[in-house]
């Protein structure tokens, strides 16, 4: 080749030189793709894609086009991305509607071990900066010992948490825990109660059903408690406390057939957050376990078991012109009439005289055996641990003065309760219903309970309860639109050494809406008002309770589903009484007429029914209380 080089085209292929083997020529001579070529390709790839992506789209949407509505909402959900809820080991509480008035949390407590600290003086300095209210100098000395577990705080928020981790102190550690919350405040404090440090139901609710709560804790209870009337009922008497600067007061609202509290409230409360620091005062649940005369609201059983037993009728009376001597003591009327009194006038102007007199003719015996079948002196059968037994006498202590002294309630002491569970048998056509916290399904029947009047003298009580807040001494209870009836009571307060406190009175209102079927009913009692100017010196139940009551029955009427009614005939009817009844005309007497088809024979006379024989007995009654 004389050196002379090929051009570069024309220059052999290299060889790879491997001993051994043959030579291979190395493929460099491959042909390359045209880069519009790869372009076409991977747009051809990305359109194939893209349709495969818009044809899944496609079938989705007709398939949640055809599917049920049910269906796509449970399809929709991804189960994946639900957050589960907290685990607690202590069920929710909730009201009737499902308000939520108890419930758990789950929280951190701080602990310390007390041989892993360095600094126990520092570590309390720099804890005390992020922990509000604790206090340093008491806890350096508990860092100091020789124990390995201390408490801090049992319940920290994720905040404080947080800040506590940020210290980044040694020995400090976190432990889970419980914390029980009341999201409605003092709302039916009373009636939830509360639990311990380590989450034990102590009072209340919680405690008659920690076993119940702790068991099932993924199922709320539900009470019968309705936490908007709970806001009406405590607001109305609060205002009364404040008005006439008492000392406490209590309510309830009770459903007269199911038996179920709708409101129960006792004041002063406490917040359940703080039931560590609340007074014995404010933990005093006044509606179960206070006791105290009832005055005058007992004159409503007094004057049932009159009408019931047939010892007076409607239109029959007593001589009230005058006060009962017995003994050492007297019997008298506040602003009595002094003269002869009607049943209908007797209950609407409150006579004591006139409701002892009938108490006498009832008897000892019988009036306190009525008295046991309406369950006043019994424990309230309620689903709460705190109830209080009614303080009467026993025995042969109860003789005839205290019979006179108990039928306008003195001389003896119920809770609130006791009132309102007697009053509502007296309204809801005779029948004892038993009070209860736990929500009742709807759908069932009302449980049987017993009959302890009848009901024909539940419905002349009810007419009786209507014309005291017409023309008696409960006026101040009514509300236009929803016949409110009711029964005032004042009644002396007792002192340490069983005797009466001067200017010391319990003044209440027992009342019932609506009169004419009746549905509610509704209590409340002043401890220890002091008369006003404005209400001329008086801190008497019509005064002080019944208005109170009006403001509650106006407000929670609505929220119940009842709006005011016009007065209709039939509703007019059905309330009808007068202060003064007139006595139904005895029947003339019949005179057997002789046979036209034979000697005149005597007719037999035929034997008058239950009913006219007592009707019988009831005038013959009325002749022996008519005025002289």
């Amino acid at each position: 080749m004389n050196g002379t080089q090929l051009p570069l085209r024309h220059a052999l292929p290299p060889v790879a030189v491997d001993r051994g083997r043959p030579l291979v020529p190395l493929r460099h001579d491959r042909p390359k793709r045209h880069p519009l070529e790869v372009v076409r390709a991977r747009l051809a790839l990305s359109a194939g894609t893209f349709a495969l992506l818009y044809l899944a789209l496609a079938g989705r949407l007709v398939d949640v086009a055809t599917a049920e509505p049910g269906k796509v909402r449970a399809q929709a959900t991804p189960t994946a991305l639900v957050s589960p809820e907290p685990r607690v080991e202590r069920a929710a509480i909730v009201d009737r509607h499902g308000v939520v008035l108890a419930m758990s949390l789950p929280s951190a407590g701080l602990y310390a071990n007390p041989r892993e600290i360095i600094d126990p003086e520092e570590t309390a300095r720099r804890l005390a900066t992020v922990l509000p209210g604790l206090d340093p100098a008491a806890l350096t000395p508990r860092l100091t010992s020789e124990r390995q577990f201390v408490w801090i705080r049992r319940h920290l928020s994720p905040r404080e948490q947080q800040a506590v981790i940020a210290l980044g102190l040694p020995g400090l550690h976190f432990q889970r825990a419980e914390r029980r919350v009341y999201p409605q405040g003092r709302a039916a404090v009373h009636v939830l109660g509360g639990t311990d440090v380590d989450g034990n139901g102590i009072a209340g609710v919680e405690r008659s059903f920690d076993r119940r709560l702790r068991d099932n804790p993924a199922e709320p209870l539900r009470l019968s408690i309705d936490v908007r009337v709970q806001h009406v009922l405590r607001e109305a008497i609060a205002r009364a406390i404040e008005r006439f600067d008492a000392i406490g007061g209590a309510g309830v609202v009770l459903d007269v057939t199911s038996g179920e509290v709708l409101a129960m409230v006792s004041l002063p409360d406490y917040d359940p957050a703080e039931v560590a620091t609340a007074t014995e005062a404010e933990r005093f649940n006044r509606i179960t376990v206070g006791v105290y005369e009832p005055g005058s609201t007992f004159k409503l059983l007094t004057t049932a078991a009159a009408l019931d037993l047939g010892t007076v009728p409607i239109w029959g009376g007593y001589d009230a012109s005058r006060p009962i001597t017995y003994g050492r003591f007297t019997i008298s009327d506040f602003r009595g009439k002094n003269r002869w009194l009607t049943v209908p006038e007797i209950f609407a102007y409150s006579s004591n005289i006139g409701t002892a007199r009938m108490a006498l003719d009832i008897g000892v015996a019988r009036h306190r055996t009525f008295l046991d079948r309406v369950g006043v002196l019994r424990r309230v059968p309620i689903e709460l641990p705190e109830t209080a037994m009614p303080l009467f006498p026993h025995g042969s202590n109860w003789r005839e003065i205290n019979t006179l002294t108990i039928s306008y309630g003195h001389g003896i002491s119920v809770t609130p309760l006791h009132v309102a569970m007697s009053a509502a048998a007296m309204v809801n056509g005779g029948r004892l219903v038993r009070p209860t916290i736990l929500a009742r399904d709807a759908s069932e029947p009302p449980p049987l309970t017993p009959q302890v009047i009848k009901p024909e003298t539940s419905a002349m009580l009810r007419r009786l309860m209507r014309l005291t807040v017409t023309d008696g001494s409960g006026k101040g209870a009514d509300v236009p639109g929803y016949f409110v009836g009711g029964k005032t009571g004042t009644a002396q307060k007792v002192g340490p050494g069983g005797r009466y406190l001067a200017n010391a009175r319990i003044s209440s209102f027992t009342g019932m809406f609506p009169a004419y079927d009746p549905r509610y009913v509704v209590y409340i009692m002043i401890d220890e008002p002091k008369p006003r100017r404005d209400t001329h010196g008086f801190a008497t139940g019509g005064w002080v309770a019944a208005p109170a009551a009006r403001e509650v029955i106006e407000r929670i009427g609505p929220l119940l589903g009842y709006l005011p009614q016009p007065e209709t005939p039939v509703i007019r009817e059905a309330l009808a009484m007068p202060m003064q009844p007139p006595r139904p005309a005895r029947p003339a007497a019949r005179t057997a007429e002789p046979s036209r088809a034979g000697p005149a024979t005597a007719t037999p006379t035929p034997q008058p029914s239950r009913q006219a024989a007592l009707a019988q007995a009831m005038a013959g009654a009325a002749i022996s209380h008519a005025p002289r």
